[in-house]
C-alpha cells in the first residue's frame, strides 16, 4: 500500500535531481570548467539524497529529527532557486524552465505525505477489525432507526385510533345532551302552560278532595336506592310456617302443582320469602 505514495515521490525526486544537475552544468559551464559544474550539481543532488536517506532511516526506526528535515528542505529550496535563477537568466525557453522550477519543493512535499502515510498506516488485521466494528455500528444504527420508525408508526396508529374513538364518544355525548335538553325544554314548556295545569288539577282533585298539588318536574340528578326493608313490609315466615303454606298451595289441586306454579301462587297470595328458602321448603314438603 505504501507504493502508492513512495513511487511518485521517488520519481519526482529523480526528475528534480536530473534537472538540477543539467541546469548547474549548463549554467555554470560557461563560467567554470564543466567538471567543476558537474561536481557542484552532484553535490547538491548528493546532499539532498543523503539527507533524504537519513530522514527515511529515522522514520523507519520511528524517530524524527527536525535538523535533518530542515537540511533536506534547504537542499530542496536550493535546487528550486537554481532552477528559478536559470529560468530568469535563460535567453530561450525561460517559461519552460520556470514551469519546472517548483518540482523540488513538490518532491519534498510528496516525501512529507509519504511519511504521514507511514505514521498512520495500519496492518491488514487492524484494518479488518476496524471495518468489522464500523459495519457492526452501522448495523446497530440501522436496527435502531428501524425500531424507532416502527414505534413511531405504532404510536401514531394508536393515537389516531384513540383520537377517533374520543371524537365519536364526544359526538354521541353532544347529541345525547342535545336530545335531553330538547326533551327537558318540552317538559318545562308543558308544565308551565295553563292547559296542562288545568288538566293536572282535574285529575288530582277527585283523588284528594280539597287539595290541588303542584306538579313539578322530576329532579334530574343522582337518585338514592330504596332499601330492602321498604320492599318487604310483611314479617318473614318461619321454616315451619313456610312449609305449611307451601304444602297447602301445592296440594290445593290434584295432581299437585309444580314448583313454578306453586311459587307463582305463593307470590300472588301476598306471602314473602326468598327464592332459596322457598325452594328449600318445596323440597322438604315434596320429599
Amino acid at each position: 500500500m505504501s507504493a502508492k505514495t513512495v513511487l511518485p515521490a521517488v520519481a519526482m525526486t529523480a526528475v528534480c535531481m536530473v534537472l538540477t544537475l543539467a541546469v548547474v552544468v549548463m549554467w555554470l559551464g560557461t563560467a567554470v570548467p564543466w567538471l567543476v559544474a558537474l561536481v557542484v550539481g552532484l553535490g547538491i543532488d548528493g546532499g539532498w539524497l543523503a539527507t533524504l536517506a537519513y530522514e527515511r532511516r529515522l522514520a523507519a526506526q520511528g524517530d524524527h529529527s527536525r535538523a535533518v528535515t530542515a537540511v533536506g528542505w534547504c537542499f530542496g529550496l536550493l535546487a528550486t532557486g537554481v532552477l528559478v535563477a536559470h529560468a530568469v537568466t535563460a535567453e530561450r525557453s525561460a517559461g519552460a524552465w520556470l514551469a519546472v522550477a517548483w518540482l523540488p519543493v513538490a518532491a519534498k512535499a510528496l516525501w512529507l505525505v509519504h511519511g504521514l502515510w507511514e505514521r498512520t498506516a495500519l496492518t491488514p488485521r487492524a484494518l479488518e477489525s476496524i471495518r468489522g466494528i464500523q459495519q457492526e455500528a452501522r448495523d446497530d444504527a440501522a436496527v435502531a432507526r428501524a425500531r424507532l420508525r416502527a414505534e413511531a408508526t405504532t404510536e401514531e396508529t394508536r393515537l389516531t385510533a384513540v383520537t377517533g374513538a374520543g371524537a365519536r364518544v364526544a359526538r354521541v355525548q353532544a347529541e345525547t345532551a342535545k336530545t335531553l335538553s330538547k326533551a327537558w325544554s318540552t317538559l318545562e314548556t308543558t308544565r308551565a302552560s295553563e292547559e296542562t295545569g288545568k288538566a293536572l288539577t282535574s285529575v288530582t282533585t277527585p283523588v284528594t278532595p280539597g287539595v290541588t298539588p303542584r306538579w313539578d318536574l322530576p329532579v334530574w340528578g343522582p337518585s338514592e336506592p330504596v332499601g330492602s326493608p321498604a320492599l318487604e313490609a310483611a314479617p318473614a315466615l318461619t321454616d315451619d310456617a313456610l312449609d305449611a303454606v307451601v304444602d297447602e298451595i301445592r296440594t290445593s289441586r290434584t295432581p299437585p302443582l309444580s314448583y313454578r306454579e306453586m311459587a307463582a301462587r305463593f307470590r300472588t297470595a301476598g306471602h314473602s320469602a326468598s327464592e332459596v328458602r322457598l325452594r328449600a321448603a318445596w323440597k322438604r314438603v315434596a320429599a
